[in-house]
């Protein structure tokens, strides 16, 4: 059962920076997925940024250029460096891990991010 731990959440103004960290008990699966989700109050899910163990990333269209997901593969740990933050960014942020981004199995207990104005 891997075990995954988010930390480095926390309330920033508009325009700051901010990097989430998500440290697994075990070393991934080969073809193992590692992402990020979000959640706001009133909304649905929806996934921020991922990475396979090749290397390969993926950044949804609203991050894209202010989010990079990375992975420290000696420490079992990715990361989520979110720069140039939004009020709307402002959700829980939760790590993942699974075969692929829409078939995760392991959940983090997440983050709060706040971005204010």
């Amino acid at each position: 059962q891997v075990q995954l731990v988010e930390s480095g959440g926390g309330s920033v103004q508009a325009g700051g920076s901010l990097r989430l960290s998500c440290a697994a008990s075990e070393k991934p699966a080969e073809r193992t997925c590692m992402a990020w989700f979000r959640q706001a109050p009133g909304k649905e899910r929806e996934t921020v940024a991922a990475i396979r163990r090749e290397g390969k990333t993926t950044v949804s269209n609203f991050a894209v250029g202010r989010f990079t997901i990375s992975t420290d593969n000696a420490k079992n740990t990715v990361y989520l460096q979110m720069n140039s933050l939004k009020p709307e960014d402002t959700a829980m942020y939760y790590c993942a891990a699974g075969p692929t981004v829409g078939s995760v199995n392991y959940w983090g207990q997440g983050t709060q991010v706040t971005g204010s104005s």
